[in-house]
């Protein structure tokens, strides 16, 4: 069996593959995409970090590809639905670097404090401006958290030992988890206000690409320091970039950035701006533990089947995976369609399985639920391995029921979510042998296939609701490909579910908002 390796790999990995035997290793870095697609087809598994693109192009020409593997957390470019339908195994490495980043951070941090960077250049340059380069303590500064998972909470435990005041938000993370570990469990307005260094420590999702905008900024504290050791994008780079030539902004300190690498940068320009290039992870410890940790789980699936660490599958045997695959997407994505309906953190998930299901392990169906619930909401890469464990950090209780009865259906599955603010329920089934559908959200009977992106638009059930959606969209040229109707049971609303050949731009969705019948619109992606 073929390994090709096309980015760099640490050399305890690369050895690994070499003398384990029925395993033959290519190290190829540095292709093209094209170049890719032309010798993919020849290999059994691919070894990634942040720099191969493996597409759906990628994909197709992989046609003895059984297994990705990432040297790393992040798989932004793996097209994983596409991998999944072509039965491609998505593997991270989800521990290995996580000390390395939360103390990347702490150090960007304190360079951007103590103008390190900056004492360094002007010295070597001849000058000595000791006066010019006056920094500040950290002693007894505020430092807001915005993400607690593995990395923000190391990073925040980090400055407690700097003797830093530390308040967090996590809108997935109860108030209770966040103090129990010591810490002050704020709302996002109380830490931009407090704060006197702000880091994120967030997934880069579509509700937190560009957080840190203009509006965020003006909220925040004057001097206020920036640090970003996340992903690019999650801070606004012009909003940045005029808040820090403002003053509003003292400096800011970043190791990714929206496009990488950057090229032509206006931050780069500015004195007070640190960087690295997306160096959270690289270091000789980081680098050796995910090398070996994916070389590793890529031979125990090659040679005995054994899944780890994966992000599409649970570790089950083949032949289970091949009966309950349909279930396992269902569940998931019924997770994240939660995740995304509810505000605030979730306390507690029941999920209820009624009918006919033969054979199945049903807790995996009940691991994918979390999964999918779970991974809108932290930083942290969540899989078929760990998302039972995240979910118990976090304080979430679930709870299973299981009845041979349904009315309608051979099987359903129904799983509720009980939040601080509201309670949410979508239920699901498969219809024929392998297909996933929702056929009903918070007591509307709506059947829809759960992919993709589309939005949900809850109003009034009178004459001329759906005329003015289909009249707004037709008027800005937008055309709806599909569209479903659900009806509250024993209510007088309905629930309309659509979804369009092109993204409806935000100005487009808050007209529709104001439209008179309308109650609420949402997108959602899953």
């Amino acid at each position: 069996m073929r390994v090709l390796v096309s980015d760099n790999l640490g050399d305890a990995g690369i050895q690994m593959f070499r003398e384990e035997p029925g395993i033959e290793v290519d190290v190829k870095t540095g292709l093209e995409p094209e170049a890719l697609q032309a010798i993919i087809g020849d290999y059994e598994a691919l070894v990634i970090r942040s720099g191969t693109k493996v597409t759906e192009d990628v994909l197709q020409a992989a046609a003895k590809l059984k297994v990705v593997g990432r040297a790393g957390i992040g798989l932004d470019n793996v097209d994983i639905p596409a991998a999944t339908k072509r039965g491609v195994v998505v593997m991270n490495t989800p521990t290995g670097n996580v000390v390395t980043t939360a103390e990347h951070t702490i150090a960007m941090m304190m360079a951007l404090t103590r103008n390190i960077p900056w004492g360094t250049s002007t010295l070597k340059a001849g000058r000595w401006e000791k006066k010019l380069l006056q920094g500040r303590e950290v002693f007894n500064k505020v430092l807001g958290v915005i993400g607690f998972g593995k990395i923000g909470s190391i990073v925040a435990d980090r400055a407690r030992g700097l003797k830093m005041r530390v308040i967090v938000h996590d809108p997935y993370v109860t108030p209770d988890q966040i103090e129990k570990a010591g810490f002050e469990s704020v709302t996002m307005e109380e830490l931009y206000r407090r704060s006197d260094y702000i880091t994120v420590h967030v997934p880069k999702l579509k509700d937190t690409v560009g957080m840190l905008n203009r509006a965020a900024f003006e909220q925040m504290k004057d001097g206020v320091m920036i640090i970003n050791c996340a992903r690019g994008g999650i801070v606004d780079e012009n909003d940045l970039n005029e808040a820090l030539k403002s003053g509003k902004v003292a400096g800011a300190a970043l190791d990714v950035f929206e496009s990488e690498p950057p090229g032509v940068c206006p931050l780069f320009e500015i004195d007070r701006v640190i960087c690295t290039p997306h160096l959270g992870a690289s270091t000789l410890e980081a680098q050796t533990n995910v090398a070996v940790a994916v070389a590793e789980q890529i031979i125990a699936y090659l040679k005995h089947g054994t899944i780890i660490n994966a992000v599409n599958v649970p570790p089950v045997s083949g032949e289970l995976l091949r009966r309950i695959g349909p279930l396992l997407s269902l569940g998931d994505r019924m997770g994240c369609l939660l995740a995304q309906l509810s505000k605030g953190p979730i306390k507690e998930v029941a999920i209820e399985y009624a009918g006919d299901f033969p054979d199945c392990d049903l807790s995996t169906v009940t691991t994918a639920v979390l999964k999918g619930l779970l991974t809108p909401m932290v930083k942290d890469a969540v899989n078929f391995v760990n998302a039972q464990v995240l979910a118990k950090d976090r304080g979430l209780k679930v709870t299973e029921t299981a009845t041979a009865v349904t009315d309608e259906y051979i099987n359903l599955i129904s799983v509720r979510a009980l939040g601080e603010e509201a309670t949410h329920t979508v239920a699901g089934t498969i219809f024929g042998k392998k297909n996933p559908r929702l056929v009903n959200i918070n007591n509307f009977r709506l059947e829809l296939n759960p992919e993709g992106r589309f939005i949900l638009i809850h109003n009034i059930d009178k004459p001329g609701a759906i005329g003015s959606i289909g009249t707004l969209l037709g008027e800005h040229n937008i055309n709806i490909s599909r569209m479903r109707v659900g009806k509250e049971e024993g209510g007088d609303k309905t629930m309309i579910f659509i979804r369009t050949d092109t993204p409806i731009p935000e100005d487009i969705l808050a007209k529709m908002q104001s439209l008179p019948l309308i109650i609420d619109v949402k997108t959602f992606e899953l």
